[in-house]
C-alpha cells in the first residue's frame, strides 16, 4: 500500500534485507489514537506483522506518515503509581551511570514527566517531541522542549546551542521510528565520547510469550529482540553495554548503548539474553507461526466470553480507552453492542469516541451506574487497577483481563 499518507515497507530498517516471513494480518484498522469527536467515517490502514529472516526484526508492513500520527497527539504519559515509580527508577539507574551535572536529552519526551526526575537530581535537560501540544504542556511545567523530530540535523543544532549530551534517552519512542539511520546519526553527533544512549522498547520475547497482540498498532513500527538491536547498533558504530528486563507495558527492555570505542564494557546480561533468544527459537519461523495461532485463539475466546456475558444480561464497559484497546476492540469486533462505554482519566479523550468501534469515552466521575464487568483494556496496569478498584470488586463487580488468555476476575472467583 503506497499513498500520500502510508507507504509499504520493502526492506528491513535494521539490516537492509528483504527476506520477510508473513506473521499475521489484522486487516485494515484505524489509527490507535485517532479518537473521534463524533462517530463517522474514518481512515483505516493495513495492520500486518512480518519478521525479517536475517535479523528477526518484527515489523509492521505499512508506515503511516508521522506528521499524521504525531503533530497533535492524544497520548499523555501515565501518572499512575506504577509509571511514576518506574520513571523514578529509570532516572536513578541512568543518573548513576552518567554522574552529576551532565545534559540529558529525551526523545519523545511527551509532557516532560520523565525529565522532571532528572531535573530533580540536578541535571540540565532538554526534551525533543514532535507533538506541539505536548511540547507546550512540558514547557509550562518547566521542562524545555523542542517540538521537532530528532535526527542528525536537529542533533547538530542541539549540540551547537547546549553542548554534547551525557545521556540521550528514548522511552517507548524508538520503536515508533522508521528512519533509524538518521536517528542514530543524530545520537552519535550529540553524545559525549563516553555518553550513553538508553532506549526502552517493547521486548519481542514478551510480546510473543504473553500473546500481547493489542500492543500492535500503527505507531509501533518495530518489535525488537536484543540480538536485533545489537546488530543495529554495531552497524552504526555503537555497542550494546547493558540490558534490563522490565514489567512495564506488558514487558519491555531498557537497553543501553555507547560508542563502540568508549570505555564502557559490555555486561553479561547482553550475551545471556542473545543466547536465550536463540535457544528459545526466536530466530525460527516456527516461533512466529505459533504466536499467530495463539493470537487467533485468544481473540476468539475473548469475543466469545464478552458476548456470552452480555447475552446473560451483564453490562460490560471498557476500563481505560488505551491505544492498545483500539487494536483489541477492532480485531475482536467488539462494538457498543457489547461494550457500552469506556472510562479514561485522560481529559483529551473524554467526551470522544473510540476509533473504529465508536464507543463513548467517559470520565470515571461521569459513570452514573457501574457495569457488572469492566473489560480491562489497560491490562498492563492490572495489579494497580485491581488494588485501586477494591470497593468496586467488593460490591460484586469484576474485570475481564484479556491476555494472555481471557479470564474474569472477581472477589469470588477467576474464571475463563
Amino acid at each position: 500500500m503506497t499513498t500520500d499518507i502510508a507507504k509499504k515497507v520493502t526492506t528491513c530498517r535494521v539490516c537492509g534485507a528483504s527476506n520477510w516471513q508473513d506473521v499475521i494480518s489484522f486487516g485494515a484498522v484505524p489509527l490507535a489514537n485517532a479518537y473521534l469527536d463524533e462517530p463517522g467515517p474514518e481512515d483505516a490502514y493495513p495492520l500486518e506483522l512480518v519478521s525479517c529472516r536475517e535479523c528477526r526484526l518484527l515489523s509492521l508492513t505499512v508506515v503511516v506518515d508521522p506528521q499524521v500520527l504525531y503533530r497533535t497527539y492524544s497520548y499523555v504519559t501515565s501518572e499512575s503509581e506504577t509509571m511514576t515509580r518506574h520513571m523514578r527508577e529509570v532516572a536513578r539507574l541512568c543518573g548513576e551511570r552518567i554522574g552529576p551535572g551532565g545534559l540529558v536529552v529525551e526523545l519523545g519526551s511527551n509532557t516532560g514527566n520523565q525529565l522532571q526526575f532528572f531535573q530533580a537530581a540536578g541535571h540540565p535537560v532538554l526534551g525533543v517531541d514532535p507533538a506541539r501540544n505536548l511540547a507546550e504542556t512540558a514547557a509550562q511545567r518547566g521542562v524545555p522542549t523542542l517540538a521537532e523530530y530528532f535526527g542528525a540535523e536537529v542533533a547538530g543544532a542541539i549540540a551547537a546551542e547546549h553542548g554534547p549530551a551525557s545521556l540521550i534517552l528514548g522511552r517507548h519512542v524508538f520503536a515508533h521510528i522508521d528512519d533509524l539511520t538518521d536517528v542514530l546519526a543524530g545520537v552519535k553527533a550529540l553524545l559525549t565520547d563516553d555518553g550513553l544512549f538508553a532506549i526502552e522498547v517493547p521486548y519481542a520475547v514478551d510480546l510473543l510469550d504473553q500473546v500481547a497482540f493489542d500492543t500492535v498498532y500503527h505507531e509501533h513500527l518495530s518489535y525488537f529482540l536484543i540480538s536485533t538491536l545489537d546488530r543495529l547498533f554495531a552497524r552504526h558504530g555503537l555497542r550494546t553495554v547493558d540490558v534490563r528486563r522490565l514489567a512495564v507495558h506488558g514487558g519491555s527492555v531498557l537497553v543501553t548503548a555507547a560508542r563502540a570505542d568508549s570505555r564502557w564494557e559490555t555486561g553479561e546480561r547482553v550475551g545471556e539474553l542473545i543466547a536465550y533468544e536463540k535457544e528459545q527459537g526466536f530466530h525460527t519461523d516456527a516461533r512466529y507461526e505459533q504466536f499467530a495461532a495463539r493470537v487467533r485463539t485468544t481473540c476468539q475466546e475473548l469475543t466469545d466470553l464478552v458476548r456470552k456475558e452480555v447475552a446473560n444480561g451483564r453490562r460490560v464497559a471498557g476500563y481505560g480507552a488505551s491505544a492498545k484497546g483500539t487494536t483489541l476492540l477492532n480485531i475482536c469486533r467488539l462494538t457498543r453492542a457489547e461494550v457500552q462505554f469506556c472510562t479514561d482519566t485522560t481529559p483529551q479523550k473524554q467526551g470522544r469516541f473510540t476509533p473504529g468501534t465508536h464507543i463513548p469515552i467517559l470520565a470515571p466521575a461521569d459513570v452514573a451506574e457501574q457495569p457488572d464487568l469492566y473489560l480491562m483494556l489497560a491490562w498492563n496496569y492490572a495489579e494497580e487497577i485491581l488494588r485501586r478498584e477494591a470497593a468496586y470488586l467488593d460490591a460484586g463487580g469484576g474485570f475481564i483481563i484479556p491476555v494472555p488468555q481471557p479470564v474474569v476476575h472477581t472477589r469470588r472467583e477467576a474464571r475463563r
